[in-house]
């Protein structure tokens, strides 16, 4: 949660003009100005909320009370918060969504600065000349906010603790996850590019590891399942070495997904079956049978099979960018 509150606006002020041969001048307090603006945009080249602890507090400019002579009071500077792609804003409070931040460049107001008090010079009239009355500017809106995140990626690695992703994204890019033997190892989701054919280069997210029971808040289940929407493509990645089989751990992550209100049918898909350099090549062949048409084995510590992964999970994303561009 964190708190944001806009400028005041400043206040009008009562004066009367002091000049060489006027010794009755007329009323000339100046308007104040504007209370600066609170906005949220979206920076692409931002990946977490780290900028935002829990119980920090921003606050735009206050403006400036009007002066003599009819100036107007200066207006507050605004403030403009950057966030990552992907942030859903919340009012803390009510707990409505406010926004949903999804483009690079999307601004909005959050909040909006006080209106500015108004100068005794504005009061003036042919029956009212020497008006003593002034008004003070308005507070600007402050509000609590929550963010949450949902990480967005060309592609996200789901699968159970210690399946292996931290490791492949360690493997097909310059990313470096912490890696160890024991579950939620991954605390938060990290992005790794990949360097592909032509040019291109892709985002791929090493999303932390899920078991059953994540979509009722089990483990970490709902802290990371919201990162899982908004991948074009997820690869789920399965390890052999678990007491769960791997086509046994694909129907627990599609449930749990399921579960937590992800549309499958909407996101391209695939499978790998990871660690294959711990299996012969029978048991190998006999896995690959019992999962979807498609599914391929990998090894992240040799490289087997890691170079034709790349080449696959690159022409699906070509394939889902090519969608997304299509106007019809």
């Amino acid at each position: 949660m964190i708190s944001v509150r806009a400028g005041k606006g400043g206040d009008g002020i009562v004066a009367f003009r002091r000049e060489a041969y006027v010794p009755k001048g007329g009323p000339s307090g100046g308007n104040g100005g504007r209370g600066g603006h609170v906005w949220l945009e979206v920076n692409p080249k931002l990946t977490t909320l780290v900028d935002f602890t829990n119980g920090s507090f921003f606050r735009a400019e206050n403006g400036t009370p009007g002066g003599r002579n009819d100036m107007t009071g200066a207006r507050g500077k605004d403030l403009i918060l950057f966030i990552p792609p992907g942030t859903e804003v919340y009012n803390f409070d009510t707990g409505a969504l406010l926004a949903d931040m999804t483009e690079p460049g999307q601004r909005i107001l959050i909040a909006a600065g006080g209106e500015p008090g108004v100068g005794n010079a504005s009061f003036a009239t042919p029956q009212r000349r020497t008006p003593r009355v002034c008004t003070k500017g308005t507070p600007g809106d402050e509000l609590k906010l929550k963010f949450e995140l949902k990480l967005m990626a060309d592609a996200g690695l789901v699968g159970f603790p210690n399946a292996g992703k931290s490791t492949l994204v360690s493997r097909i890019s310059a990313a470096r996850p912490k890696i160890a033997g024991y579950p939620f190892t991954t605390l938060s989701p990290s992005l790794g590019v990949v360097k592909f054919t032509g040019g291109m280069s892709y985002v791929v997210a090493d999303l932390p590891g899920l078991i059953e029971g994540a979509s009722r808040g089990i483990g970490l289940g709902l802290r990371f399942l919201r990162h899982a929407e908004r991948n074009r493509i997820l690869v789920f990645v399965l390890s052999p070495d678990m007491e769960v089989t791997p086509v046994e751990q694909l129907a627990v992550l599609r449930n749990e997904l399921l579960e937590y209100g992800t549309d499958l049918k909407s996101i391209r898909a695939m499978a790998v079956l990871s660690k294959s350099d711990t299996i012969s090549e029978e048991d190998e062949t006999k896995l690959l049978a019992t999962l979807p048409k498609g599914a391929m084995a990998l090894s992240s510590a040799t490289g087997k099979g890691v170079q034709e992964f790349l080449r696959r999970l690159g022409q699906l994303i070509l394939l889902e960018r090519r969608k997304d561009s299509d106007p019809c």
